[in-house]
């Protein structure tokens, strides 16, 4: 009898640590039924001589609440080689939310996360209330993608308290009421629940978003409800005290992130990852952090870094005018002139980065190598060498502001702990700014193929079995007999990113930024395949991951 898929004599690293080996893989109704020697054959085959096939990567830390409701693909993750998602990060859901309050909601969304809140408010449904229904909702969509979502905190503390949520202190009436609905959105297929500490993360008013400066016993109140029922809880931008005292009381698995690392510091990657072993010891506490240095892209396509009253001309133009404009002469030597003044660039110099003009961005330039290192080796002011590189890639060259993360040595230093994941690429949010939703392919392309920090199966594990453990999936992220057929098949010796794009994709219009990649032969999701030679198939194979199901 034949089988639905095979993939036939590929390197098989099984998503546990464990080394590859050559072999095949057979799958039948979304279900992997033979690793080994398959010996029937497929109405599908995968010839994978001389590729890697692993599980499908896991993305942990996403924002796509808002974008799943006009693009059910997941881009720009999908081309990477993930499976799942993890939605409701950083105390951010769309759920519960009562009718009234919609518009308040979306418009946290849009500071917070940079997505377009009219976007948000046309491109859902909003045919829920409590979070068992979003996730209904969601089902509905019929996602490419495996999604798996987390309650917020913000959504949660509002819809008990309303406007008192921003600013006060909960009543004991109110923990209690808070608690209950966690627990009710966690029985009803939450996977966990998230809140934020970061006071950068602000309303339209200015005001940071409800529960930033809550009394951790109101966190330690909701955790006895998630540690009662083994779910996970993910506390962004928490102390170590927080972290440990909710840790404590779930008894279950925490987690957080580790973000804008050390600039340039020496031996920063090893304080972090020390101070990260003295956190973690005796708790399940796994943090996340960037694979490079990430931040805002500037470039022709969309934001400019200079004022001035030519370039502010200039950026009200479509980009074809744009690159028009910096051709003629007399325009340019007006842009040189305004760029010169003090104060005209918004940035430091001194952090922007070149992802130059081939087909795959350099991330890795050396930090003696910024815009403002460059322009003086040249003999030219920053501006002129802004403009000079941005004429030859015809418009398209884009600078990387690096906020954080910045030195790769450092990065590599911390990846090697135990306790720490790369990922935190904040894919569906923040579209128009940055673009770090190929992470996976960057650990792939930089940190295994050229700085070989992790072998091939801890590598994999770190994209796969290990968050599929983080988000308590038991039948995903490695391959073995009755596990979800989620399966990548890919040439590690070519897969990488590609340079990011502006689009205008989003309802109404709206920009952002994607990112294609090169080096997956296949990507499969529930038995299905959603990725052939980089480029989507159409399927919408997803399925919702409830907790406990």
């Amino acid at each position: 009898m034949a089988h639905d898929i095979v993939i036939r004599g590929g390197q098989i690293t099984d998503g546990t640590g464990a080394e590859p080996i050559r072999g095949d893989l057979a799958i039948d109704d979304g279900v992997i039924t033979v690793v080994g020697k398959v010996d029937s054959k497929g109405d599908e085959e995968i010839d994978a001589e001389g590729h890697i096939v692993s599980p499908g990567f896991i993305d942990l830390h996403t924002h796509f609440d808002a974008q799943i409701g006009w693009d059910p693909a997941l881009t720009p993750v999908s081309w990477h080689g993930v499976t799942t998602v993890l939605m409701g990060n950083c105390g951010m859901s769309f759920a519960p939310c009562k009718p009234a309050d919609r518009d308040l909601l979306a418009g946290m969304m849009e500071t917070v996360e940079d997505i377009p809140r009219q976007c948000i408010l046309t491109g859902l449904p909003w045919d829920w209330e409590d979070y068992g229904s979003y996730l209904d909702s969601i089902e509905q969509l019929r996602p490419g993608l495996n999604v798996a979502g987390m309650v917020g905190h913000v959504a949660v503390r509002y819809y008990v308290m309303g406007e008192r949520s921003v600013e006060d202190q909960a009543t004991e009436d109110e923990l209690k009421r808070m608690a209950q609905i966690v627990g009710q959105s966690i029985d009803s297929g939450a996977v966990g629940f998230s809140t934020n500490r970061f006071e950068r993360h602000v309303m339209s008013d200015g005001r940071s978003v409800p529960g930033t400066f809550a009394d951790p016993r109101e966190l330690e109140i909701i955790a006895k409800e998630i540690g009662a029922r083994g779910a996970l809880m993910q506390a962004a931008a928490a102390n170590a005290e927080v972290l440990q005292r909710l840790s404590d009381v779930t008894q279950g698995r925490i987690l957080t992130d580790i973000f804008r690392l050390g600039q340039t510091e020496p031996d920063s990657g090893k304080a972090t990852a020390a101070n990260l072993d003295e956190l973690c010891t005796g708790r399940d506490i796994t943090a996340l952090t960037q694979v490079r240095g990430s931040g805002a892209i500037f470039g022709l396509q969309s934001n400019i870094p200079f004022v001035g009253d030519t370039w502010r001309k200039l950026k009200q133009m479509s980009f074809d005018d744009r690159l028009s404009a910096i051709n003629t002469p007399e325009t340019f030597d007006k842009l040189v002139i305004e760029g010169k003044q003090e104060g005209a660039c918004r940035i430091p110099t001194q952090r922007l980065y070149y992802l130059g003009s081939t087909e795959v961005p350099d991330y890795g330039v050396p930090d003696d190598q910024s815009l403002d290192d460059v322009s003086k080796a040249k003999g030219e002011h920053f501006v002129e060498t802004f403009l000079r590189l941005t004429k030859e890639s015809n418009g398209v060259g884009l600078w990387n502001f690096r906020t954080g993360s910045m030195t790769l040595d450092e990065l590599g230093a911390l990846f090697q702990n135990r306790n720490i994941y790369p990922s935190l690429g904040d894919a569906g949010a923040h579209v128009s700014q940055i673009m770090d939703a190929g992470w996976s392919s960057f650990v792939l392309s930089c940190w295994m193929r050229e700085r070989q920090i992790y072998s091939m199966g801890e590598g994999i594990r770190r994209l796969t079995g290990g968050p599929a453990r983080v988000l308590g999936l038991k039948d995903r992220g490695t391959l073995a007999v009755g596990q979800r057929a989620d399966v990548n098949v890919f040439d590690f010796a070519t897969v990488s990113e590609l340079q990011p794009t502006l689009v205008h994709d989003f309802p109404g219009g709206a920009p952002r930024y994607i990112q294609k990649a090169r080096g997956y032969k296949a990507t499969i999701v529930n038995g299905q395949i959603n990725v052939r030679d980089d480029e989507l198939t159409g399927a919408r194979a997803g399925h919702v991951l409830r907790h406990g199901r």
